[in-house]
């Protein structure tokens, strides 16, 4: 949707809300473009107006700062590197249903936030893989060694362990204290959801995201020679435990990427996901981008 005369999206939103949640829900996002949306303060504003208060950033998987309130910066991973697309905490047992963002600075180059409809994506995989990941599942492990990647006192706001292990028995996850001062946790979730309001059936986890093979080369090679398989930062497997195929996986990533669509951001562009329906990603980019992101809608199936 565009403006041409600088109108204020937040006004755009309050008159037009239900029709742009019918055309969400239709199309799995929207790009506000040529509104005013001059700062932060505007953005949070528009937010509020089509999806409530947003939320709080929790069980964190990337690295973000917090810009003003729960709006935070987009992941801050190295430009050059390309975030593979997923759908945002569907790792977790509550996932926000809205995200939300917003172009305070184009990139010189590339650096769009790619999409892929998880409808699309699922109905490209093949009969055997869906059916078998709809009946296992999927397992995400996640170890946070000390010095390597997220820790896990960044990763649950808390220093105190009783209050993570509190918060992984509440989440279903399990979690178990390493020799090394760290931690493991381990969650088993499902691969095929059914989404609240469309009633269509999504493919909606981070199985590739999290799998080791999805990582770049070089930096796979590295954490391999570092951990056994067990005891890498992040790796994904069948919901009963059972190793995914590397060809397996090398197959869902490319029904994602036949699904995934781009475009170039423009100043003060807003882009709104309904995250069950739209997996994001983030191309490699040149030159200075600033996204801004909120989350909103929490949803606990």
């Amino acid at each position: 949707m565009e403006s041409h005369g600088g109108e204020r999206l937040v006004e755009r939103v309050e008159d037009q809300r239900s029709t742009l949640r019918a055309s969400l829900f239709e199309h799995g996002a929207l790009l506000f473009r040529g509104f005013s949306v001059p700062d932060v303060t505007a953005f949070d504003s528009v937010v509020r107006g089509l999806s409530g208060d947003p939320l709080t950033y929790t069980e964190r998987s990337s690295p973000r700062s917090a810009i003003q309130g729960q709006v935070y910066t987009s992941t801050d991973y190295p430009p050059n590197e390309e975030i593979f697309l997923h759908n945002e905490n569907s790792y977790q047992q509550s996932w926000p249903m809205a995200l939300y963002f917003y172009c305070v600075q184009p990139p010189a180059t590339l650096g769009a936030t790619s999409l892929a409809g998880t409808r699309g994506v699922l109905a490209r995989l093949d009969d055997s893989v869906r059916e078998e990941f709809t009946r296992r599942g999927w397992q995400v492990v996640r170890n946070f060694h000390p010095g390597i990647g997220l820790a896990w006192q960044h990763v649950f706001n808390t220093e105190d362990r009783a209050a993570v292990e509190a918060y992984c028995a509440a989440n279903g996850i399990e979690s178990a204290w390493l020799p090394d001062g760290g931690l493991r946790t381990t969650a088993v979730r499902k691969a095929v959801h059914r989404h609240p309001v469309t009633g269509e059936e999504v493919w909606f986890n981070h199985a590739a995201f999290f799998h080791v093979t999805t990582l770049d080369e070089v930096i796979r090679e590295g954490l391999l020679e570092l951990f056994d398989e067990p005891d890498l930062p992040t790796n994904t497997y069948f919901g009963d435990g059972g190793r995914i195929p590397d060809d397996v996986i090398a197959h869902v990533r490319d029904c994602y990427r036949a699904e995934t669509a781009r475009f170039d951001y423009r100043e003060y562009d807003v882009l709104v996901i309904d995250n069950m329906l739209t997996s994001h990603g983030r191309e490699p980019f040149t030159g200075s981008r600033r996204i801004a992101v909120a989350m909103a809608e929490p949803l606990t199936p």
